[in-house]
């Protein structure tokens, strides 16, 4: 299992927490901005793709989520964001590391991921977790248009 900070817990996301994942995504400015039945959908066991979607709380409070979906043997984390007054304290690693261990029980060899050339903390945080960069996409992102850095990790 992976090591957690003190006082974090991770979890399965439900319907529940839905509205306060949306207050944490919409205080970075990084995560993606989905509508609330993108969230439910993922939550949705017999949806397609698979998705497994994670919360971190920290003194009774959701501090952080993270969502990946599943095709076969290959994971995408499609999500991951921390609230403002938990990031730089463990909980997005404490998250990869949980949705890692969930990943590889399902059968998934390697999580993929992107992320903005420009956001050295997550790139930083992503290396830190295992993760290489493998190719870059250009004109990946809009509103500002930007790059975006493909990692990979093995999760075997």
């Amino acid at each position: 299992m992976a090591d957690l900070p003190a006082g974090v817990a991770i979890r399965p996301m439900t319907a529940e927490d839905v509205e306060r994942v949306l207050e944490i995504a919409a205080s970075s400015p990084q995560a993606p901005h989905w509508q609330p039945a993108a969230y439910l959908t993922a939550l949705d066991a017999e949806a397609a793709p698979r998705r497994i979607a994670l919360v971190a709380e920290r003194e009774d409070e959701l501090a952080g989520f993270a969502v990946a979906s599943m095709v076969g043997e290959q994971a995408e984390l499609e999500s991951i964001a921390v609230a403002a007054k938990a990031r730089r304290q463990g909980v997005a690693r404490a998250l990869l590391g949980v949705l890692a261990v969930e990943l590889r029980r399902l059968g998934a060899e390697e999580l993929l991921l992107e992320v903005r050339a420009s956001n050295q903390p997550a790139l930083e945080l992503y290396a830190g977790c295992g993760f290489e960069a493998v190719a870059v996409r250009p004109g990946y992102y809009a509103d500002p248009p930007e790059d975006a850095v493909l990692m990979r990790s093995w999760l075997g």
